[in-house]
């Protein structure tokens, strides 16, 4: 059996992870950017860079956790060069606030006004369930760093979506 446990170091290996892993790395991505075409781009760059480095990829100890890993800097680094090309070229409209929306499109487009480093870790932290140590190993920062920008995400969103709108579920 191999060290992972979960057999993907067999020449089918990566395609047999793929199938398997696709519907949650596709899920933790939406989760990420807000957007379902932008989702599945970075589902597929992120399996077509565990494709290129599958030997390494399938050595991993826990390989979920490295998929997620690769998730989450390739959508950092996608927002950071789309920020570059967006101040480079215009200055960008302020997201109108939604008015009436259920409960789901209002969470969203909160945290879509959340920095992307910010967002990223509220969306690891709270949706993916990591502890605060998972968090910092995988941002390449420091526990405390994870536990206070969690925090003020938290105090903004509260703020924004205000504590009324937890509980409403329709109009």
């Amino acid at each position: 059996m191999p060290e992972n446990g979960r057999g993907f170091e067999a020449p089918d290996g990566f395609e047999s992870f793929a199938r398997a892993s696709q519907r949650r790395l596709y899920r933790t991505a939406y989760l990420l950017c807000g957007d379902a075409d932008t989702a599945r781009d970075l589902t597929q760059t992120t399996l077509a860079k565990l494709f290129q480095y599958w030997r390494r990829a399938s050595a991993a100890d826990n390989i979920d956790a490295y998929a997620r890993t690769v998730l989450t800097r390739t959508y950092l680094a996608e927002r950071r060069r789309r920020l570059r090309d967006l101040l480079a070229h215009s200055r960008p409209d302020p997201r109108p606030a939604p008015e009436h929306a259920d409960l789901r499109m209002t969470l969203l487009s909160a945290l879509a006004g959340l920095p992307p480093k910010a967002r990223a870790m509220v969306v690891l932290r709270y949706w993916e369930d990591l502890s605060v140590e998972s968090v910092a190993q995988l941002m390449r920062c420091s526990e405390s760093t994870v536990k206070s920008q969690c925090s003020r995400s938290l105090a903004r969103l509260r703020a924004e979506l205000g504590e009324a709108h937890i509980y409403v579920t329709g109009s």
